[in-house]
């Protein structure tokens, strides 16, 4: 049992709000709109279990990017110190400023940057061109709603407005063409030294970038590896 000194209540209390969304009571389009506004959220988690589990330069290269852009949304929300809408509205706040908006200016990085990979990165590779453009622009379509219903979750639920969250957007999406390009013109051509490395090796961290589609490209080689080694277990068991 907690002693009386444990017991004692704190003058305040504070809250880790990352994940902390107020929508409004019985509002089932506010609490779908709160859940979107997550999305920013499962991207960052999504990023580092790639990281940890392919060790892939571009991608590492993407996720340096989402960290440049939340700092440099960081740095304009303490420089223009633009208050939020509503003020009082919501309990619990990371930060007293709304401009830009970091959930527009995040989600339209990703979306922008990904637009740039899906058209410019990935090539062509096998005969397939219909196919893999429709679900590429299916993917781009999908990508765009994405980002348009996390915008306008941030006015909805009055954590932004408008402009708050539309330069965010411009802000986002300058940031991620510039990144890309960067990526591609500096940073790739570094990318072959960078895996050779001892830390690489010794991180298993490799580069892609020579590969046009790494998806196509994966999928052949497992395909073949476990088709070669049913062939040598059926060998065996003769």
């Amino acid at each position: 049992m907690a002693s009386e000194e444990q017991c004692s209540v704190p003058p305040r209390w504070r809250s880790i709000s990352l994940t902390h969304v107020e929508f409004p009571a019985g509002d089932l389009t506010g609490q779908v709109l709160a859940y979107t506004s997550l999305l920013p959220l499962a991207i960052l988690v999504g990023f580092v279990t790639l990281i940890l589990f392919k060790r892939e330069l571009h991608t590492i290269s993407f996720f340096c990017g989402l960290v440049l852009n939340e700092g440099v949304n960081w740095l304009l929300k303490n420089i223009l110190r633009e208050p939020r809408p509503c003020e009082g509205a919501h309990a619990t706040l990371t930060t007293e400023y709304g401009m830009p908006s970091s959930h527009s200016q995040f989600i339209w990085f990703f979306v922008v940057y990904f637009f740039l990979f899906l058209y410019l990165r990935m090539h062509q590779t096998n005969n397939a061109r219909c196919v893999e453009l429709l679900w590429r622009h299916i993917l781009s379509i999908t990508l765009l709603g994405m980002a348009l219903s996390v915008s306008y979750s941030r006015v909805y639920l009055l954590y932004h407005t408008w402009s708050q969250v539309f330069y965010g957007g411009v802000a986002g999406s300058t940031i991620g063409i510039v990144w890309f390009f960067i990526t591609q013109e500096v940073l790739t051509p570094l990318f072959p030294k960078i895996a050779a490395w001892p830390i690489s090796e010794f991180f298993l961290v490799r580069d892609t970038s020579l590969i046009p589609n790494i998806l196509w490209f994966e999928y052949t080689v497992t395909r073949s590896e476990a088709r070669n080694r049913q062939r040598k277990l059926g060998t065996k068991l003769q």
